[in-house]
């Protein structure tokens, strides 16, 4: 049985961790890098595994490795080996299963909780390119290439050994039906796929989330669908529309309500904890199954969502 299959025959939610690479920049970490939070792998692992440890302690069932933009291209091209490439994509798992141990082996925390998980982040092609691709989704690879790609370090992560991937932040339906197709050479591996959307029907390539959905409906190592990395607002229509077309558990983890400019690499707007605990209520209403936050967000936000969730 998967992971996430097995958690919620018994539990009605899944609630997800928030940010990391914001997370650590409020820490004092400078992740203004093609490698961005992945940098940190090799600089000061330890500010990682904290960030987790708070997840876990604000109330995450699973936390998400900061492996979205680690791969064995872009380490490459700062001067790593492929072999030390490899290492620094598989300690991203270690950080986060070490994270987990030291939360878990705390008695106040084992009570009243499921043991939490470990979700190794497998980031689009657009983060490697580090110039906002993954919210646009251009970039003219095929298929094959794009298999390609992701095989090396997908290998290497699954090798760490984490319960599920999380496929993330995924612009293209090209790249969907890539990694979903290059999952079937790993049998018994699970993963989520969960999509940018620019809109409140589209993925960010202009492709329906509702086709996202379809199409990848009879993979069965695909285990819950979703979207992330998207403005909150959008999310209802998005919901309604994956609730239609699938029968698989949905995942739903954006952005504070921030605007991101990928060209200044500034956030603009404001967000509130509050306010994202509420709407994350009504999108557990509206059939999410697996709740978080991505850019922006943070362990208060995280921790509204498990005080209402104490109360389901």
């Amino acid at each position: 049985m998967n992971p996430i299959e097995k958690i919620l025959n018994s539990n009605a939610l899944i609630i997800l961790d928030g940010a990391l690479a914001t997370e650590l920049e409020k820490r004092g970490c400078d992740i203004n890098d093609t490698l961005w939070s992945a940098k940190i792998l090799a600089e000061n692992p330890n500010k990682i595994q904290k960030v987790h440890y708070d997840y876990f302690v604000a109330g995450a069932d699973c936390v998400i490795t900061s492996s979205y933009q680690a791969t064995i291209e872009g380490f490459v091209k700062r001067g790593y080996s492929e072999e030390e490439a490899i290492k620094l994509i598989q300690k991203s798992v270690e950080i986060a299963k070490k994270a987990r141990d030291d939360f878990w082996k705390q008695a106040k925390h084992s009570e009243n909780r499921l043991y939490p998980l470990v979700a190794a982040s497998v980031g689009p092609y657009g983060a490697f390119l580090a110039d906002g691709s993954e919210y646009r989704g251009d970039y003219k690879l095929t298929e094959k290439e794009l298999m390609d790609f992701h095989r090396p370090r997908i290998k290497a992560l699954i090798e760490a050994k984490p319960d599920i991937l999380a496929c993330e932040t995924i612009p293209s339906i090209v790249e969907a039906r890539a990694i979903a197709n290059l999952l079937k050479e790993f049998p018994g591996v699970y993963a989520w796929v969960s999509f940018s959307a620019k809109n409140d029907l589209q993925i960010s390539d202009g492709s329906l989330i509702s086709d996202c959905a379809k199409l990848l409906e009879n993979f069965d190592n695909i285990v819950a669908i979703g979207v992330n990395c998207t403005p909150p607002q959008f999310i209802p229509s998005l919901l309604r529309e994956l609730v239609k077309n699938t029968t698989k558990p949905v995942v739903v983890y954006p952005n504070s309500g921030e605007t991101y400019d990928p060209e200044a690499k500034e956030w603009y707007g404001e967000s509130s904890s509050d306010a994202f605990a509420c709407n994350a209520k009504q999108w557990f209403n509206q059939g999410a199954k697996l709740i978080g936050g991505c850019c922006r967000t943070s362990p208060d936000d995280i921790k509204g969502i498990a005080c209402w969730k104490g109360k389901l």
